[in-house]
């Protein structure tokens, strides 16, 4: 059954890849990629920030599969050059791009001041992982300042002072929707380990592509920046105690020397963790910034049964928090406890890198088993699964990230493998 369900999940992934991609359209000049099939009811137009990412981690694969390098590339590429056609003067890069529009992103200039979030900190990884394959990033030279501006533009108007960790402006388009830790929270106040995971990869990507294009002292200074950053995550968002990363509220009234009632004894902490146990907390083994030591006591809570360990892969949301529940929803779509594809894939990822080989085989398997089950019974995949009887909940048609499936194969298999950057 297993030999089975691996070869359909493979004919499908390289048959139905395909679908995902567009010609160019409306505002959108150039080729790029869509997380759905044409007929699904959902994405089935738009150009997402992170899910685009992937799916290009997805086509690397099917490339490297069928032995036809750059059979998608101009798909990437022009997805890549869509966000950057459509990046403002001071690196405001949108979420979401269709062909008649909306522009999701934020104020227009400085002088409006910055209140909306922005494309998730992973273009630049995107780029990196394009660059990989090509052997060179002389295709991004002439548009390389407009990352850097990007980027600039999160460490401005994203990251708090007096920690040194990134915010999110509000909790709309945060990627994983409904978030305890940032849902329905006052705007700018979660330090959210997610988006500090994605933005230190992202700070390391763009170093890579400039090494590329030789230009050391600038991609020795983003290094630099991501080490910063490293450390700030490490320093205020780890939490000994519990052994995990948590998000942190960052939310706390300034100290005022006048303050009768506090002024004997002022705060000394800059932030305040937000024990919230989400799926999230696993991504800095992703990243690669955790030791080995925290590796070993965060594995020890992937695999507790009460909370995270599931059947069919990662809950998103521990089974003891008191906000978990599985029901249907979109706009937010659920993740308060239903199992993702890609949570799956970046848990695995983390596994791995961390050495932990038997725990991320055993989630590959689980997540083969999840996918070829749907396939068998629906003849499709869903956005998101029942963790214990993998029953899919919603959106019958996503692709996305679901596809990375192959990529666990192909690693189950011992076969050539095309990670992310």
């Amino acid at each position: 059954m297993t030999a089975h369900r691996r070869r359909l999940l493979v004919d499908h992934v390289h048959t139905h890849t395909e679908q995902m991609t567009r010609e160019p359209s409306g505002i959108l000049a150039h080729p790029y990629t869509v997380p759905s099939a044409p007929d699904s009811p959902y994405y089935s137009d738009a150009l997402w920030d992170w899910d685009s990412w992937f799916i290009s981690v997805v086509m690397g694969q099917v490339e490297l599969d069928t032995d036809q390098p750059g059979r998608f590339g101009s798909f990437e590429e022009g997805t890549i050059r869509n966000f950057l056609d459509h990046t403002d003067e001071d690196g405001v890069m949108p979420i979401l791009l269709k062909p008649g529009g909306p522009l999701l992103h934020g104020d227009p200039s400085r002088a409006a001041g910055f209140s909306q979030n922005m494309h998730k900190p992973v273009i630049a990884q995107q780029a990196a992982l394009l660059a990989g394959r090509r052997g060179s990033a002389e295709w991004l030279r002439d548009d390389i300042p407009i990352l850097e501006r990007f980027l600039e533009r999160y460490l401005e108007s994203h990251v708090d002072a007096a920690t040194g960790l990134a915010y999110w402006q509000t909790d709309f388009a945060i990627g994983v929707d409904n978030d305890p830790s940032v849902y329905y929270r006052p705007d700018r106040s979660t330090a959210s380990i997610y988006l500090n995971s994605l933005l230190y990869r992202e700070m390391l990507a763009l170093g890579s592509l400039l090494e590329d294009l030789d230009r050391l002292p600038d991609a020795h200074r983003w290094r630099g920046r991501a080490q910063d950053l490293a450390d700030a995550i490490t320093t205020h968002l780890w939490d000994e105690r519990d052994g995990t990363f948590y998000s942190a509220d960052l939310a706390l009234r300034d100290i005022d020397p006048d303050d009768w009632l506090h002024r004997g004894a002022p705060r000394t902490w800059s932030s305040v963790l937000l024990r919230v146990d989400n799926w999230s907390s696993f991504l800095p083994l992703w990243a690669g910034f955790a030791t080995q030591e925290q590796a070993e006591r965060m594995r020890e809570r992937y695999l507790e049964r009460r909370t995270f360990r599931a059947n069919f892969g990662v809950r998103t949301l521990s089974r003891l928090e008191k906000q978990y529940n599985l029901r249907a929803s979109n706009n937010p779509s659920n993740w308060l406890g239903p199992v993702w594809g890609i949570s799956n894939y970046l848990v695995f990822r983390g596994l791995l890198k961390y050495g932990f080989i038997d725990d991320a085989r055993e989630l590959a398997e689980e997540t083969v088993r999840l996918f070829g089950q749907d396939l068998e019974r629906t003849g499709g995949l869903h956005e998101y699964y029942n963790p214990d009887t993998g029953e899919p909940i919603m959106t019958r048609g996503f692709q996305n990230w679901n596809f990375l499936v192959l990529t666990m194969i192909a690693w189950l298999e011992d076969r050539p493998v095309a990670w992310e950057f």
